[in-house]
């Protein structure tokens, strides 16, 4: 199997997924349902490795967890690609959209270094 060369857009990822699914008839399980719990699982292993680390530890992490992390980011983007691929949202579009929402949500004077909530300004 030749390996392709990574791709460099969300839309050319989607569409590798897409024949990579075709290809080995996975579109019966990959439903919006499937894909959105199976992207909680992978996003539940990342959580796994930072588990019991100090806030320093988890900023520090060793090269072989840091891979582990890494693979593990992966899975859940690939899994969030390939819903919003099947549900038809643009993934680029939508994020820009709710950078805007949360500008206004947390304006710089009330939410500069602060955790709050919106709701608690």
């Amino acid at each position: 199997m030749t390996a392709l060369p990574p791709p460099t857009s969300i839309d050319e990822l989607a569409a590798r997924l897409r024949a990579f699914a075709a290809e080995r008839d996975w579109d019966q399980f990959h439903t919006p349902k499937n894909l959105a719990m199976a992207m909680a699982v992978e996003a539940s292993e990342v959580l796994e490795h930072f588990q019991w680390l100090s806030e320093s530890a988890s900023a520090d992490l060793s090269p072989d967890k840091h891979a582990a992390v890494e693979a593990e980011l992966a899975d859940v983007f690939l899994y969030l690609v390939r819903l919003a691929d099947r549900l038809g949202v643009d993934l680029v579009a939508a994020a820009g959209r709710k950078i805007v929402e949360n500008a206004a949500k947390y304006p710089v004077a009330l939410a500069r270094g602060s955790a709050k909530k919106y709701t608690e300004f």
